[in-house]
């Protein structure tokens, strides 16, 4: 007999990356994604039509293209005329007039997701030290509970960057605010001062990549489920085998190789071809010219990475001219897992340097969707600047899906 799936709503849901690990494990059913860029909305739809058989009008419902923000009409309905206008092409009668509640029902098992996590990120931080203490994104938690509270699911996910254990806009310590918020509508998370041990990284779950992420797990208090319970099965599906390397992500694409001359298409610079091998959706190269060329040779001869960072800056100025007080290359290497793929690469490729020599280029959209473990067939649907970015936000899916395993396993246990 098929076990009943359990159900989810994916909030703040990008292209769909954590959506994807749990729909891969075949016992999550996905009722609603909501995001509000379109780009992201597309995409995810796209991938709700050719994967899991949904039909257009099914995903075009099941992906609701919304500002959370708006968390009452989202929830509710009853869309105010401002909201109307913005978002009534995008959506259907029924969502507009009943919300959530409309398309989901009354209940639904898990809630998922992640707010953008710039307002957090050390990074973040460092270049705006008082912009991002005010920055509204940092509250968007809020809306998340007050969804949780509306639908009280068994059990909620909710993930974001490490820097949220070190946030403390207005003065007060991020954890803390998250922590009571939740204990406010009835629901237990680690307390702020272990939520430092909340922290996994995706290389550990088959994921080709260095990537540190803080995994919140809520529970509805006295439910019977433990919060620990799922963090200790979430721990024990970290892969037993080697960390996947670059090349085992990215090693057997076609190779790009720089032209003998570069030429004009249409208002784009080309120079870089593919000379043999299948064509793959997204597998194009950025634009290099000479003196990107001449510096990605020198810099992976001399494999620059193991060089200090004052020897960094001086072969950018030598090179280029210019002076910075940032490193602002660095390849990857065959044989470890990448860096964090991050959302500036919508801007520029240079700290995702291709190892081989031969390339002489940066990663294409695709080698980056593969470093995050997105399947080669996810079609993503916007700019190739605006694919890099969505790819950059994503959760890596076999990290989701480790995610979804465990949060199932523990669901069943206490049935």
């Amino acid at each position: 007999m098929t076990k009943k799936k359990y159900t989810f709503i994916d909030l703040f849901a990008g292209c769909g990356g954590l959506s994807e690990g749990f729909l891969q494990t075949g016992k999550f059913e996905g009722l609603a994604h909501v995001e509000w860029e379109s780009p992201m909305v597309n995409t995810l739809r796209q991938r709700l039509v050719d994967k899991w058989s949904h039909s257009v009008e099914d995903a075009q419902k099941r992906v609701i293209k919304f500002d959370v923000q708006k968390t009452e009409e989202l929830i509710n309905g009853n869309w105010s005329s401002e909201t109307k206008e913005l978002y009534e092409k995008e959506n259907h009668p029924e969502i507009v007039a009943k919300g959530l509640r409309g398309l989901v029902g009354e209940t639904v098992d898990l809630i998922i997701g992640g707010p953008p996590c710039q307002a957090y990120s050390i990074a973040g931080r460092a270049q705006s030290p008082t912009g991002m203490k005010f920055d509204y994104r940092n509250y968007l938690f809020e809306s998340f509970v007050k969804i949780v509270d509306a639908f009280k699911p068994k059990g909620f996910v909710f993930e974001n960057v490490p820097g949220l254990l070190s946030a403390c806009p207005g003065d007060i310590p991020v954890r803390n605010r998250i922590f009571e918020a939740f204990k406010a509508i009835g629901y237990d998370i680690r307390t702020p001062d272990l939520l430092k041990g909340s922290v996994y990284c995706a290389e550990d779950y088959g994921v080709p990549q260095k990537r540190n992420r803080v995994i919140i797990i809520g529970t509805q208090h006295g439910s019977g489920l433990a919060v620990d319970d799922f963090y200790h099965s979430l721990s024990s599906h970290k892969s037993k085998k080697p960390h996947k390397t670059v090349k085992d992500a990215i090693g057997n694409m076609p190779k790009l190789f720089p032209k003998d001359k570069i030429i004009r298409v249409g208002r784009n610079n080309v120079s870089h071809e593919q000379r043999d091998g299948e064509q793959i959706d997204l597998h194009i190269p950025r634009y290099h010219g000479e003196r990107d060329q001449r510096l990605f040779t020198e810099w992976l001869a001399k494999n620059m990475n193991s060089f200090s960072q004052q020897e960094k800056k001086d072969l950018y100025t030598r090179i280029t001219g210019h002076t910075s007080n940032h490193i602002k290359y660095r390849n990857l290497e065959w044989d470890k897992p990448s860096p964090t793929i991050v959302a500036h690469l919508h801007k520029d490729g240079y700290m995702f340097i291709h190892p081989d020599i031969d390339q002489l280029r940066t990663i294409t959209i695709r080698e980056a969707a593969l470093l995050q473990s997105f399947p080669i067939d996810y079609k993503f649907v916007a700019s190739n600047p605006y694919c890099y970015k969505m790819i950059g936000n994503a959760v890596p899916v076999l990290f989701a899906k480790a995610i979804a395993e465990s949060m199932y396993e523990v669901l069943e246990s206490k049935k």
